[in-house]
């Protein structure tokens, strides 16, 4: 893990036109300012989380960036967005205090940055201008891969094979943190950027000292982020208002830039009630995602409240908020209240500062007590959710919304089974239903798979590892199951990757440790892991069963994300659950199971186990955490982040302002998006005589766009790095080689499952219309550039949902994509395309490509008016005569200045120079 923190460097502004609402606060005999946003009378009528986009504005307004206007905007909120269906939108601008990147999304900025200071001095300008100004912690998580598993020394070979694969990235990140002004690294091996996030990173409320007038007197303000991961939400569980952007985004904001923002309509979600006691958090955040989807929330803040959020702790609640991005919020949004305190406290952050932050939030009233009702503010809508009501419950085989009821996961995957291709199925023949296939293991023994059986079975993910109870409890699961004698196949693929070294420390205090590894579940290193996709090889004998036998075999993990060919390829059902029923699964080797009904495994005296046996009660839990999860643990861990490993002490790293760039590098290149640039802004021209590239469905995800995984040895980019001397066993991850445009474009659409309809079966191909011959997409693309032709994707509902990423943008930008027509946008991905200045199309309500009779092989005419405004419609035609309107997916002015710009870090760049 890295993390890259940029001090606040932004200065007063005597221009406030709000400064009259400046006050003092006396805190432990220290003297604090603030912005008595409490003090409108429309405030307390106000959600908690429209309170801290409210108090950004009034701090930040310059009337420049921030015009006061956009404070009387949010003020209004309740006339505007009071009510379900309004039509009334608002553009905001919001300034969050702090950018948090992941190294996957981390390193294409350091590398943007790194260009952009090649593109200033080019034009003429200062490089030194292209720095950080917001605060920007980076975080490395993603690197790691489940090489090795199933055994004691899995984690120390893994993370050396991390080092390995990505010693030139490091090398990079680390003359990055040199180079640009105040960046901390915090080197490899810390966790994910989430679960550091909350643990470590949040302030919840910033003690700045550099935005005071005579830089003495700290200035108080809500803590923010905006974060290039879209479980960015996550700290939504601490109070912080934070959501995922685009990397893109994130980079202006780096540079001192507002995000341009609707004003949004806030859905109160009321918790009443308790959990059962064999009901896991996880089980919630499943309920809560296939309720709120079914609602429509998607672009909307959900704000929780009422009583039964008291019952939650904060690791519950964060993992509530990590799924905001599969239930389609921009937020998941829990207030600051006592438990939150308490939680600064139990994760030693210092007394005095959480005295300060809790008289803050009393000053300003957003501090919350969930049972007093008088608190409660004004929502768009309300719903609600009796917590008695949860089950154990799974979702899946292929989509996080898609909850299953534990009881009910036997009947519903065998469903699934004979179910037509889909999100739910799988089109297996009825006389393949009973296939099977055998192979010897190492232990002398033979195995056999069908459908159903779990190859691989994930403790990982933010989602869950951040959260002790669930964690202890898989752990007291663990012991149980290893006390009655049971076992875990040795050909699954089982692994525990913790969030941060807390929780590998309070699993050891509290004893579980030795049945977790006596069931195969070892540590083996500290990050995302499988549920990005970095699941590892499967053996050879397990793989080539499967697909000999064309079964339709299950990953069962702990994640938040499990779209099809994203966890494994040859895992083509994957389930979504709590660690404690990864276990579960894995020690019963099929998701084909009646728990109720049928036994887990047997005692070596034959006598048969139930689940019902071993599952640990709430209660069981939260004894172990209360006594094992401490203050000393957080201290021991983090104050020691800063250090690194000898390999990394040891790493040395260039010198300079600007990158050296090696040629030859096939991890760190330099991008070619300003090649050409010119002081002026470009001439809009309009998109003639276009082809479809693509013609998709509904839910194509950013891993279907820019995939995460591995290289598959047969793709474009593995063909690229061949003929560059390398072998497959040094081609690494998509996700590793972000730092080079080349090969990410090459692996832009290279999902084995995408459905393209312009060929025949799934896979990362297409056609290239006038010659009629199929080939890989980034070779089509290539041929249409040599002979001119500008390029258009036609897409469904959903669009670019899926984790926030940069490259499902740039890598269509690359391919010569002019132009995007969609039923509906993914809220990150559309800003994404703007950013690169690729134009976001969507049809009328009611349209798509199927009912205009649009087959894709059509030229297409798109005239973009000079002067577009806003959602304005313009006329697509086609050679064949057809001609139909579309909306222009530019929901800001921002947006359209970005767009005129050729994109906004070409904006950026100007704005440098100028």
């Amino acid at each position: 893990m890295f993390i890259l923190e940029a001090r606040h460097q932004r200065r007063w502004k005597s221009a406030n036109p709000f400064q009259n609402l400046l006050k003092e606060i006396n805190v432990n005999g220290e003297t604090f300012h603030y912005f008595d946003i409490a003090s409108f009378p429309e405030y307390r009528e106000l959600p908690y989380s429209v309170r801290v986009l409210l108090e950004s504005a009034v701090r930040n307004c310059d009337n420049f960036q921030v015009l006061e206007k956009d404070v009387r905007g949010i003020l209004s909120w309740k006339q505007a967005k009071g009510t379900p269906g309004s039509e009334t939108e608002l553009e905001i601008p919001f300034k969050p205090a702090r950018v948090i990147l992941q190294d996957f999304t981390g390193v294409p900025a350091v590398v943007d940055f790194a260009a952009m200071r090649d593109a200033v001095l080019k034009l003429g300008g200062d490089p030194d201008r292209i720095n950080p100004i917001c605060p920007s912690d980076l975080v490395i998580d993603h690197s790691v891969q489940v090489d090795f598993a199933r055994s004691e020394d899995a984690l120390a070979k893994n993370q050396d094979l991390e080092f390995e694969r990505n010693k030139e990235r490091f090398t990079f990140l680390k003359w990055g943190a040199k180079a640009f002004n105040n960046m901390l690294i915090i080197p490899p091996g810390s966790g994910i950027v989430h679960q550091v996030n909350l643990e470590y990173l949040a302030r919840v409320v910033f003690q700045d000292a550099s935005r005071s007038k005579d830089g003495t007197v700290k200035m108080l303000y809500p803590d923010s982020v905006v974060g290039t991961d879209s479980h960015t939400t996550m700290i939504n569980g601490l109070g912080v208002v934070g959501w995922g952007v685009g990397g893109i985004e994130a980079e202006a904001v780096m540079l001192g830039q507002a995000i341009s923002m609707l004003l949004p309509e806030v859905i109160g979600y009321r918790l009443v009630g308790k959990l059962n006691s064999l009901v896991t958090s996880t089980d919630l955040v499943l309920t809560i995602t296939k309720h709120l989807r079914q609602i429509g929330v998607v672009g909307k803040f959900v704000e929780f409240f009422g009583p039964g959020v008291s019952e939650l702790s904060i690791a519950d609640r964060a993992t509530i908020s990590n799924m905001c991005p599969e239930y389609g919020a921009t937020v998941g949004y829990f207030p600051v209240d006592q438990n939150a305190l308490d939680y600064l406290r139990q994760t030693n952050r210092a007394e005095d500062k959480v005295c300060v932050i809790e008289a803050y939030l009393r000053a300003t009233e957003q501090l919350r007590n969930f049972s007093d009702a008088e608190q409660d503010p004004v929502f768009t809508q309300i719903v609600e959710l009796d917590l008695a009501t949860v089950v154990t419950s799974v979702s899946g085989p292929k989509r996080p919304h898609d909850r299953v009821s534990v009881s009910e996961m036997q009947q519903d995957f065998r469903q699934c089974l004979t179910n037509k291709v889909g999100f739910k199925g799988f089109a297996v023949p009825e006389n393949e239903l009973v296939a099977e296939g055998s192979f010897s293991w190492t232990d002398g023994k033979t195995y056999s798979l069908r459908h159903g059986s779990v190859v691989i079975a994930a403790i990982t993910s933010c989602t869950n590892t951040s959260n002790p109870s669930v964690m202890l409890g898989a752990g007291l699961l663990a012991k149980k199951a290893v006390e009655a004698g049971l076992k875990v196949a040795p050909y699954i693929k089982t692994s525990l990757s913790p969030g941060s070294g807390v929780v590998t420390y309070y699993l050891k205090e509290s004893g579980v440790i030795p049945a977790l590894e006596e069931l195969g579940f070892n540590v083996v290193g500290y990050g995302c892991m499988t549920c990005i996709g970095n699941s590892g090889p499967l053996d050879d004998n397990v793989a080539n069963t499967i697909e000999k036998n064309n079964l339709v075999c299950c990953g069962v993990l702990s994640g938040n994300r499990n779209f099809e060919g994203r966890i494994h390829p040859n895992t083509r059902a994957n389930y979504l659950a709590s660690p404690l029923l990864v276990i579960a699964y894995a020690l019963a080797g099929t998701v084909d199971i009646d728990f109720e009904k049928q036994p887990i495994g047997t005692k070596p005296d034959g006598t048969a186990v139930f689940l019902r046996d071993i599952w640990p009660t709430r209660q069981e839990i939260q004894a172990v955490e209360k006594k094992h999860v401490i203050p000393a643990m957080f201290r021991d861990v983090y104050e020691k982040v800063e250090l690194g490993s000898p390999a990394w002490q040891g790493l040395a790293a260039p010198t300079g302002k600007l990158y050296p760039w090696d040629t030859t590098s096939t991890y760190i290149k330099h991008p070619p998006f300003f090649e050409g640039m010119t002081r002026d802004l470009p001439t809009l021209s309009n998109i003639v005589n276009a082809r479809a590239l693509l013609n998709l469905g509904d839910s194509v995800t950013t891993d279907h766009i820019s995939p995460a995984g591995s290289i598959a040895r047969n793709s474009p980019a593995a063909r690229y790095l061949s003929d560059r001397g390398l072998t497959p066993r040094e081609f690494n991850s998509y996700g590793s080689r972000r730092g080079n445009d080349a090969i990410m474009a090459r692996g832009t659409f290279a999902n084995i499952r995408l459905v393209n309809k312009l060929v025949a079966r799934a896979g990362p191909r297409t056609l290239h219309i006038p010659s009629g011959e199929e080939m890989d997409v980034f070779d089509c693309a290539e041929r249409y550039a040599t002979e001119g032709t500008p390029l258009i994707a036609l897409v469904g509902k959903d669009y670019g949902s899926g984790s926030s990423r940069d490259w499902a943008a740039k890598g269509p930008y690359l391919l010569g994509i002019k132009a995007v027509i969609a039923e509906s946008y993914e809220r990150i991905h559309r800003s994404n395309l703007v950013g690169m200045g690729i134009v976001p199309l969507q049809y009328l309500d009611g349209q798509n490509a199927d009912s205009l009779g649009l087959t894709g092989r059509e030229q297409f005419n798109i005239a973009i008016p000079a002067n577009c405004k806003p959602h304005e419609r313009i006329t697509v035609s086609t050679d064949g005569g057809k001609e139909f309107q579309v909306i222009v997916r530019f929901d800001t002015e921002v947006d359209l200045e970005y767009f005129r710009n050729g994109g906004i870090l070409n904006y950026m760049i100007r704005k440098m120079i100028d």
